[in-house]
């Protein structure tokens, strides 16, 4: 069989993970290769139909780096053996060429996204800072900043969460174009050894750094680039690598191209708890498609197939479109088997039309005789809308919703850090003193002069509340407590703690977990007298979860943890009280400020309601663990299901139309946390019980 000849490939798109990039410049008929452009339409449509459904195509979120490899190749080819006067030419050659190909479509969907999410969303300020990201490209680095769950719901419902993907690959195109220039691959030849070793090398270090990060802080090896340049160096690798050493195409052309493609769609069935172990296999699966596709084949034919390669042409406009028209849809209609075919169709047109009318058109025409000032005038584009995004998110913010406002005070976790004026009118909390809010607070004090409601040295009774950030949440509960009854009331959090002193914890937060339970919480518990109470709240949902997810070896150990607390406790006359978990807060994974019922979403919105008797259901080893405890005399528990569940379903709203939770992440309301005060004063007024 005669040497398959690897054809270079005109200038690739830039799409990311979540979906995929943008469409190659114009290039000789004998550079262009149709299968590639199908291939995208092969990943973009397995994105599409994994945000549709998680459980339809559990890891159809690795089209995102089939479209990684992809650039990396089609990028690499553009690139090597270019002919540049000088480096400063070669740069601004690249990155002119990227700002007509990114920028204009990126600018028509987040002006209209943001338009319609301010429509619908009261608080569409999340949204609007990660699309503003989005314009320059990090908005990959701001969603984990923010700690965001990809496959969260919460996540699904920001309007600009899939954005990420491009950040990674603008910030590989901060990089990639130096490496290919010292290697000399940029410099009018082919680059040699040297680019091979260069990306090989990059690549190693980047792989580590994933197979790491996903154990440790997946959250670094999902979002950022240095955890997946690797992917986009794999295309490169292959790229230059073929024409480089002989033996690899006689290898490739010994394999049907079959094999990759077939096994690649067989990875988007996969579980989606793999991620660490498909992803690799995704990108390996990619290159080795890329590299055995070759004209003849079955696989080449389907691949190659005009309407295939058009869907591949348009993938940009739609990886883009395709999610506006999801969120807005979750807003409002929601998704169902009935609107699919609706949204499917939204999703076509708008990406159709962008294709035609402005990504395609504004790619071709020149936008200045000098490049410096192409760059200059889409960044400038870019600066306009961002300018606007900001102005909706700030002085502007909630203007344009629609809807029916919630009443909230105090919405967002950060406000968990501020001071709490006590009952009597003077600041008995003064915030972020008391709690640790960092993974670097080890060393941090906690007095209880700074963090007590009443006063402790003269109150008839002391309750000390330590836990998470739920603790702090309930601050307004104990206004009655305070006044009515003479107790002083203690706060202390550590943000993400384990909801009681010996159980586990692991990750950067580790060191501050247990400085809090082993050094400050005893110093705390020091200062109590006999009669005093400790009072746990924390977040215990992990403790109350369905068939599929429960762990009754860490509940027996949270059950284990409790009873020796409760016995070093009692030695010194002091009582133990523990939260049960709160019925309705991350299960539902989404945001509070929609609960309530709108015009624009007449089939019940975005969230995920339990019904009372699942709630219950889910909860039924955590309730006998506390019934346990509390029927041998060691806890007394305080259960708010009928505060934030009192209907037969669990929702974020109480009877009187309150909203409970401030965030998606279950955190309290103020509003709440009063309707909360009655039963947590009725458990804490009762006698101790005699043990």
């Amino acid at each position: 069989m005669p040497r398959r000849q690897q054809p270079a490939l005109p200038e690739p798109s830039s799409l990311a993970p979540a979906g995929p990039g943008l469409q190659q410049e114009p290039a000789a008929p004998s550079g262009y290769r149709p299968e590639v452009d199908g291939l995208r339409a092969i990943a973009v449509l397995a994105v599409i139909v994994h945000h549709f459904s998680l459980s339809a195509l559990p890891s159809g979120f690795l089209g995102v780096d089939v479209f990684f490899v992809i650039s990396g190749y089609v990028i690499t080819a553009s690139l090597v053996g270019r002919s540049s006067r000088s480096f400063v030419d070669f740069l601004l050659d690249f990155y002119s060429r990227r700002v007509k190909r990114l920028l204009p479509a990126l600018i028509l969907v987040v002006a209209v996204t943001a338009l319609l999410i301010s429509l619908f969303n009261p608080a569409p300020a999340k949204s609007l800072r990660i699309g503003l990201a989005a314009l320059f490209g990090f908005s990959n680095i701001t969603l984990y900043a923010r700690a965001t769950d990809y496959f969260a719901e919460s996540a699904r419902l920001n309007a600009f969460t899939h954005t990420w993907s491009l950040g990674v690959e603008e910030q590989f195109y901060l990089v990639f174009p130096i490496l290919l220039w010292v290697a000399g691959a940029a410099r009018g030849r082919a680059g040699g050894n040297a680019i091979v070793a260069l990306l090989g090398v990059a690549s190693a270090a980047s792989l580590a750094a994933f197979i790491v990060l996903a154990d440790s802080d997946p959250g670094a090896a999902y979002f950022l680039m240095p955890a997946r340049f690797w992917e986009l160096a794999a295309g490169a690798l292959l790229c230059v690598a073929v024409p480089r050493y002989p033996a690899l195409p006689r290898l490739l052309e010994r394999i049907s191209p079959w094999l990759p493609l077939a096994g690649l769609l067989l990875v988007f069935a996969a579980p989606l708890e793999a991620f660490a172990v498909t992803t690799p296999i995704a990108v390996g699966l990619t290159v080795l498609l890329i590299g055995t596709l070759r004209p003849g084949t079955g696989a080449w034919r389907l691949l190659a197939h005009p309407r295939t390669v058009h869907i591949g042409k348009i993938s940009y406009s739609l990886y883009l479109w395709h999610w506006t028209v999801l969120v807005i849809s979750r807003w409002t209609i929601g998704i169902h088997w009935w609107t699919v075919p609706l949204q499917v169709v939204a999703m076509w047109a708008a990406a159709e039309a962008s294709y035609r009318y402005v990504e395609d058109p504004l790619r071709r025409v020149t936008w200045s005789t000098r490049r410096g000032w192409t760059i200059a005038r889409g960044v400038g584009a870019a600066f306009a809308m961002g300018i606007v995004l900001a102005l909706l998110a700030g002085p502007f913010k909630g203007r344009l919703y629609t809807g029916e406002r919630p009443r909230m005070i105090a919405v967002g976790v950060e406000t968990l850090l501020s001071p709490y004026p006590g009952p009597d009118g003077r600041s008995g909390w003064k915030g972020e003193p008391c709690v640790l809010s960092k993974p670097d607070q080890v060393g941090k004090r906690i007095a209880i002069e700074d963090c007590t409601l009443g006063d402790f040295e003269s109150a008839r009774h002391r309750v000390l509340v330590a836990g998470n950030s739920v603790a702090t949440a309930f601050l307004p509960a104990f206004d009655r407590l305070v006044t009515e009854d003479g107790r002083a009331v203690t706060f202390t959090a550590a943000w993400g703690a384990p909801p009681a002193p010996g159980l586990p914890t692991s990750g950067a937060w580790a060191a501050s977990h247990r400085h809090y339970w082993n050094d400050i919480f005893p110093s705390l518990v020091a200062r109590l007298r006999p009669g005093d109470t400790v009072f746990l709240i924390a977040n215990l949902s992990a403790f109350a979860r369905d068939d599929a997810h429960r762990d009754p070896a860490a509940l027996q150990q949270f059950e284990g943890a409790i009873a020796a607390l409760s016995a070093q406790l009692q030695r010194r006359g002091i009582r133990l009280a523990v939260m049960n978990a709160l019925p309705f807060a991350h299960e539902a994974e989404c945001e509070p400020v929609v609960a309530l019922e709108q015009w624009f979403a007449p089939f019940g919105g975005p969230c995920r309601y339990y019904s009372r008797e699942e709630t219950l259901h889910r909860r039924a080893g955590l309730d006998a663990a506390l019934a346990r405890l509390q029927g041998a005399g060691r806890i007394e528990v305080v259960d708010l299901m009928d505060v934030f569940c009192p209907g037969a379903t669990c929702t974020y709203a109480s009877r009187d139309g309150e909203v409970l939770y401030r965030d998606a992440t279950g955190h309290p309301s103020v509003e709440a946390a009063r309707l909360s005060s009655g039963k947590i004063g009725d458990v804490l007024r009762r006698p101790a019980p005699v043990t």
